[in-house]
């Protein structure tokens, strides 16, 4: 019994250890897969941060590997031998530089760095506040809001801020890493002969009024130097000019500036451009204005920024990192005297009324290349092409609501909200320094914009004072947006008329040739539709109704925005009308008959990635690396005329539009 009780015993003992051994086995196994689960949801982020460095270092190194000419290699596999650039095919030519080539640049292109500054700007002197890495605007918005603004009263330099204009060719050659503005250009001119002694980039304060410009930094006068010191060290070579936007306005305000008697002009005498100026070439001049001015000063959007409204419902209205996004870039970019510039000019004769607008009848995509001598189309053929398509309104540039852009006039009821009686907009009470001039617009005010239903280009000015009169006010002292019934009265004398092509005259300069040079292809931003925002603390009142759309794409209205011909900025009837039509020979605008060109340059996007942004872009800044253009541009500069480039290249309809406008000449 001992004997079998012994053996039962160690059988019992035996059986216990392989329980617990098994058991010790499985809580090491669950032990160990809960220390694998709390690794994974530890570690698994950072594994695949460091994965991904990696990878983009292994690319990074790969890409610095490959010679340089490896992109040219794939474009050609894809879409076979690529064009010579222009500067290596003008030098094949035997092109050589000759004329000194002047850049303007336009707004938002040009760089700005900090000479004085706040104590949030430390360490800041002579760094880029606009242009190149945007770094400041990345750590501290505000502080950078800050100082990019100006003063709200004078629209110079706020007490204790100096922001000013980088000068020489890195002011505006790459406007951020990697994006040219006019590098492409100074590349290809350097191929024939060109160097800075012989290439000036005319760097000012854009955000300026551009007699403040003079005023504050006396850029005008150094754009005059510039200009007799080139002309003076090439032999002689008058030279030529190249804005680029807002820069082909501030050109305009220029010529007429440098003839003037000081102290409010230059004092260069009524031949000063005659004697140094061979050609100005206008790139992508919004000459008569953009109505993209018009929803940028009233409800600080673009069709970009309603998309992303209507998209993402809320996101730019939300205080966000502490910055009410909007509200404040708003706040700054009111005091930006120079946006004021861009607001429509010529009022309902050039853009339209409720009932009509030149480009009443647009079909997108429908054109075909055309001369000067194609301006007379067939009647018949205009008709039915307008017959096939709804009409559009576009001398309504804002309707509220899409039935009273599409409704005839006769059945919207408007009340009229000049000296409309303004409240006090509760909401805004708590807004402290964010606000702008809403905040004293009230809820009648607000109904009162609202209830005029529609509104012109003759309209908005009138519209724009009563939402915003401290910055109308300041507007309205340097520019002016009508039509001169006698340019010949004293009053228009004053600099305020000298940006606008419809009140003053170009010089007295009968060799002197003008061209207008621009994209085509690419809906524009001509009218909106706006709705009442909905109510919120600190809200903009106005905004575009993103619902508004057409499923017919012939339609032109998507996210509330009707489009027309243009470069996605500017309306073709803004950049090719004065040439097509109000400079063209000898008119009132253009007394010495100066020859114009219209040069069209039709939008072709990049096939592949490796084109980058194209060498065919119609795009308002890619078309500065457009070969055709930058071609153009070279072949002048080394000495040709218009009728040498073969005169007009047209492909929209600017000279039947044009044709349309009932303007005295």
């Amino acid at each position: 019994m001992s004997v079998l009780r012994r053996r039962r015993i160690q059988e019992e003992d035996e059986s216990t250890r392989i329980v617990d051994y098994d058991l010790d086995k499985k809580l090491k196994s669950e032990k160990e897969m809960m220390m694998m689960s709390k690794w994974s949801c530890m570690d698994s982020c950072c594994w695949l941060i460091g994965c991904v460095c990696v990878m983009c270092w292994s690319f990074l190194f790969l890409y610095n590997m490959i010679p340089s000419s490896f992109s040219d290699y794939m474009s050609e596999v894809i879409r076979g031998r690529l064009p010579d650039p222009p500067g290596l095919k003008l030098k094949k030519e035997g092109l050589r530089a000759k004329h000194p080539v002047v850049f303007v640049p336009g707004i938002v292109t040009g760089g700005l760095e900090l000479w004085e500054g706040h104590q949030c700007a430390d360490k800041l002197f002579r760094k880029r506040l606009w242009g190149g890495t945007f770094g400041k605007l990345y750590k501290s918005p505000l502080c950078w809001m800050e100082h990019m603004s100006l003063d709200n009263e004078t629209g110079l330099d706020p007490i204790g801020i100096r922001v000013r204009p980088v000068t020489g060719l890195v002011a505006a050659d790459y406007f951020a890493l990697g994006y040219f503005v006019w590098a492409v250009l100074i590349a290809n001119l350097a191929q024939i002969g060109y160097e800075e002694k012989t290439m000036y980039m005319a760097s000012y304060d854009w955000r300026l009024s551009f007699q403040n410009t003079e005023v504050r930094d006396q850029t005008l006068s150094r754009i005059k130097s510039n200009i007799e010191l080139m002309v003076s060290t090439n032999g002689g070579n008058k030279a030529v000019i190249v804005p680029h936007s807002m820069g082909v306005v501030y050109f305009l305000h220029f010529m007429k500036w440098v003839e003037t008697p000081a102290p409010m002009g230059g004092g260069g005498g009524p031949n000063w451009c005659a004697r140094h100026i061979k050609a100005v070439m206008n790139i992508a001049g919004p000459l008569l204005g953009v109505p993209k001015a018009i929803s940028g000063l009233f409800s600080e959007e673009a069709k970009d920024v309603a998309v992303v409204r209507a998209i993402a419902p809320g996101v730019l209205d939300k205080d966000l990192f502490r910055i009410q996004t909007l509200q404040h870039i708003m706040k700054m970019t009111r005091t930006w005297d120079s946006t004021m510039s861009m607001i429509p000019k010529g009022g309902d004769t050039i853009w339209g009324d409720l009932d009509w607008s030149p480009e009443e009848g647009y079909v997108p995509n429908t054109r075909k290349q055309i001369n000067a001598f194609d301006v007379i189309d067939d009647h018949n053929k205009y008709q039915n092409t307008k017959s096939k398509t709804n009409h559009v309104h576009y001398g309504r540039i804002i309707s509220f609501g899409k039935d009273v852009a599409r409704a005839h006039s006769s059945q919207i009821q408007r009340t009229d909200f000049r000296g409309a009686v303004k409240g006090n907009n509760f909401a805004n009470n708590g807004c402290g320094d964010v606000w702008t001039e809403y905040h004293d617009l009230g809820f009648s005010g607000i109904n009162a914009v609202t209830e005029y239903k529609a509104y012109t280009a003759g309209d908005i000015v009138d519209l724009l004072k009563y939402i915003a009169p401290k910055m109308m006010a300041r507007g309205s002292a340097h520019f002016s947006y009508g039509i001169a019934a006698n340019l010949d009265d004293p009053k228009y004398a004053h600099y305020k008329y000298w940006s606008n092509p419809l009140e003053t005259k170009l010089p007295n300069a009968t060799d002197m040739e003008i061209f207008s040079m621009y994209g085509v292809g690419i809906p524009t931003e001509r009218a909106y539709v706006y709705r009442q925002s909905p109510y919120a603390e600190c809200y903009i009142p106005f905004q575009i109704d993103t619902s508004a759309s057409e499923e017919d794409g012939d339609m032109c209205l998507r996210d509330g925005v009707f489009t027309v011909d243009g470069d996605e900025t500017v309306p073709v009837l803004s950049t090719g009308f004065m040439s097509a039509k109000g400079w063209r020979g000898k008119t009132r605008f253009n007394p010495s008959g100066i020859k114009n060109y219209v040069r069209e340059y039709e939008h072709a996007p990049p096939s592949n990635f490796l084109e980058g942004r194209g060498t065919q872009s119609g795009a308002h800044v890619d078309i500065m690396g457009n070969f055709a253009l930058i071609e153009d541009i070279m072949r002048v500069a080394a000495g040709a005329t218009g009728d040498d480039l073969g005169g007009d290249h047209v492909y929209s309809d600017i000279f039947k539009w044009s044709e349309k406008i009932k303007l005295d000449l």
